[in-house]
């Protein structure tokens, strides 16, 4: 049993159990021991792979796509360019690298990265050392400078806690993580019945929500209504709100169970889009998308990009470049290819055109 697990089990040993998204919220943040703050997750060595971590087409994309938008938006100057859970800073260095060719947009920009682990921001200071730009290290996005703000959440809602509430014939419970017999962590459910929901389903059907994924972006879309700018969200996940269990923990990119090891593995659920949409439209933002992330990159021109550098490349580079644009725009199998599982979605201020990729 490791130390978060000892802890874990002491707590609820003395103040009983605890709901699935606390669980959660340990596992990954906690100050000493949770999964963020001990490790760095990405990469062939590390729990999971991300699209920066493909290829540098990802991030060269997404940077003209800001500027796109930048200019769409008027070309505010100055106005902020923020990552929220930047991972390495690689997608930031891609996105200004290539912001080179745009040198109003990147005279214009202010980065920062939005980043609560020591850890992973020693590792993007070093990713960062020759970007050419002062960058800023937030905690939260509260503390992002006010002005327009162009804003990149690659992978980010996927790792915010969920509450999972169970179908029971007495109506639905709250899943809550607890001890069994044996002194082990196990789920159960509360014994208070959720006045509030009512959604007709079967016995032991599951409802998944995200209440912080959805109070950040309702926080997001206030800001953008109020000075502007955009939110570009990139995650896997589904379009339209259902009921199912979606929760999953990955150790060295193997699915593990989510309490054998807290802190020891990443957890994460898929994104519900739909909600996401419906809190930033509450703010009065528009929303584009969701598209799918293959529809998303081939609009934008991933396949010209791929023979750009192709026909500077070696055969084996070529053939990297070719697997990485299989893996990112592909859609045969979701184990192997992200174009499909993952989504695409932009919330911009209500005034803003119709921007690339979500025609």
């Amino acid at each position: 049993m490791n130390a978060l697990k000892r802890e874990i089990a002491a707590n609820i040993t003395h103040d009983g159990p605890i709901s699935l998204e606390h669980y959660m919220g340990l596992c990954l943040g906690h100050p000493q021991h949770g999964y963020y703050m001990t490790r760095e997750p990405f990469g062939a060595n590390g729990d999971f792979v991300t699209a920066p971590e493909i290829s540098q087409m990802f991030g060269e994309l997404i940077g003209v796509w800001l500027a796109e938008a930048w200019r769409a938006a008027g070309a505010p100057t100055p106005a902020n360019l923020i990552e929220l859970g930047p991972g390495r800073g690689t997608l930031m260095s891609d996105m200004l690298r290539v912001a080179r060719v745009a040198p109003d947009f990147l005279d214009a920009v202010i980065p920062s990265l939005v980043e609560m682990s020591p850890r992973l921001r020693d590792i993007q200071r070093q990713t960062l050392a020759s970007a050419g730009k002062p960058i800023s290290w937030l905690e939260n996005f509260e503390a992002t400078p006010p002005g327009p703000a162009f804003i990149v959440a690659n992978e980010f809602f996927d790792a915010l806690p969920v509450r999972h509430y169970v179908k029971t014939l007495a109506g639905w419970r709250q899943r809550l993580v607890g001890l069994d017999q044996t002194g082990a962590l196990a789920f159960g459910l509360s014994e208070k019945i959720e006045p509030t929901l009512t959604a007709p389903a079967r016995e032991g059907s599951i409802i998944e929500v995200c209440p912080t994924g959805q109070r950040i972006m309702s926080d997001i879309a206030a800001r953008l209504v109020a000075q502007g700018g955009v939110l570009l969200v990139i995650d896997y996940g589904y379009t339209q709100t259902s009921l199912g269990d979606s929760l999953q923990a990955m150790s060295k990119h193997v699915y593990v169970d989510p309490l054998d090891a807290p802190g020891e593995a990443d957890l994460t659920a898929h994104v519900d889009f739909a909600a996401l949409a419906r809190a930033a439209q509450a703010q009065g933002a528009k929303v584009m998308g969701p598209v799918t992330q293959a529809h998303f990159l081939l609009q934008l021109g991933i396949e010209r990009r791929a023979e750009t550098l192709s026909r500077k490349a070696s055969p084996e580079q070529t053939r990297e470049v070719m697997a990485a644009l299989d893996r990112l725009t592909g859609v045969q199998d979701p184990r192997r290819h992200m174009g499909a599982l993952f989504k695409v979605m932009a919330v911009t201020h209500p005034d803003m055109p119709d921007l690339p990729g979500f025609f």
